[in-house]
């Protein structure tokens, strides 16, 4: 899939979940608010916020795709992190607001009113949310998209949340019909307040996953050892490497290392191993720009260099020795 077909598929899935978002909350509020359940109205207030999300998210994946600048050299993938990071904040003032509610409605019960409109609609949301979800963890997989993968798991809380709040609504229904005239309203704010619980927990992993990548946290360990088995399947033209860094915008990953060769090596030759390095990186690591610089391995090893060389050990040693003597 080229570039181009990837930011389109984006959009338009991103699209489909601001949709999504505007029918369920139509539809919680209203039999919320027909029912007094403080749970459903939470789980409208929830996903209030999975739309502002998609918002946010369908923006993103708009404005991530555009190619690099003059202003901005590096691209415009970052754009997708700040989305995730502000999507998080907006989780936990959700989360905030729904426990507020909560513990106000278990200080002062209230008598909730069909109640199987509540598991319905419930059931209803869990259908709509399984189905986009599933596109968007597809879709955002295929083209790493940090802003839709965070979406996507937004939608699947709602999932577990929904299937709280049906739950709690279905153990009311049966409690009050086996035993009339006792009333269990008391269970609709505790399922609300496991809803703001299960919320925080995904702003907090979406916040770690944005946030990383916002401070240019290295790449996953599984990655940079893709990275470093490819630059060791080279030898013995390259004699080893050092300063590997790497670091990622959105989907886009930068790759950056000092390649040590052969002192004699021409520059034709050398440029011809980087080149097949950077295309066998970008193949495993899709959307990877590799940045290579080369350097004579003349036998002047620190322990930089040492921890990462694929010389043979006793070659090694006497390149150390050989430093060893010129300190002297």
């Amino acid at each position: 899939m080229n570039t181009m077909q990837a930011d389109r598929e984006k959009i338009v899935v991103a699209r489909l979940s601001v949709i999504s978002n505007s029918l369920l909350i139509a539809a919680k509020l209203s039999i919320g608010l027909m029912m007094g359940s403080v749970s459903i109205i939470s789980e409208a207030a929830h996903s209030g916020v999975d739309l502002l999300a998609a918002i946010i998210a369908f923006v993103s994946v708009r404005k991530s795709g555009k190619p690099a600048d003059r202003e901005h050299p590096f691209g415009h993938g970052k754009i997708e992190n700040i989305s995730g990071s502000v999507e998080a904040v907006l989780i936990l003032l959700a989360a905030g607001w729904i426990i507020y509610e909560a513990v106000r409605r278990l200080i002062d019960p209230r008598p909730i009113d069909a109640v199987g409109w509540g598991v319905g609609v419930m059931l209803f949301s869990c259908f709509v949310n399984i189905l986009v979800s599933r596109r968007l963890f597809r879709v955002g997989e295929k083209t790493d998209s940090v802003a839709l993968k965070a979406d996507a798991w937004h939608l699947m809380t709602d999932v577990y949340t929904s299937a709280g709040v049906m739950a709690g609504l279905f153990i009311i229904w049966i409690a009050e019909t086996a035993m009339p005239g006792r009333h269990f309203h008391w269970i609709d704010p505790l399922a609300a307040i496991a809803v703001a619980i299960l919320i925080m927990h995904a702003a907090w992993r979406l916040t770690v996953q944005s946030a990383g990548d916002l401070l240019d946290a290295h790449l996953p360990s599984g990655e940079r050892t893709i990275i470093q088995g490819l630059i060791a399947s080279k030898y013995p033209d390259v004699h080893g490497y050092h300063k590997l860094k790497t670091r990622k915008a959105g989907s886009i990953r930068f790759i950056e290392f000092h390649m040590l060769v052969e002192p004699g090596m021409s520059v034709e030759e050398s440029h011809r191993i980087t080149d097949d390095i950077a295309r066998m990186i970008s193949e495993r690591l899709p959307n990877a720009t590799v940045t290579i610089h080369v350097e004579p391995c003349d036998g002047r090893c620190d322990e930089e260099c040492l921890e990462t060389c694929m010389l043979p050990e006793g070659e090694r040693i006497r390149a150390r020795r050989g430093e060893d003597r010129r300190n002297m």
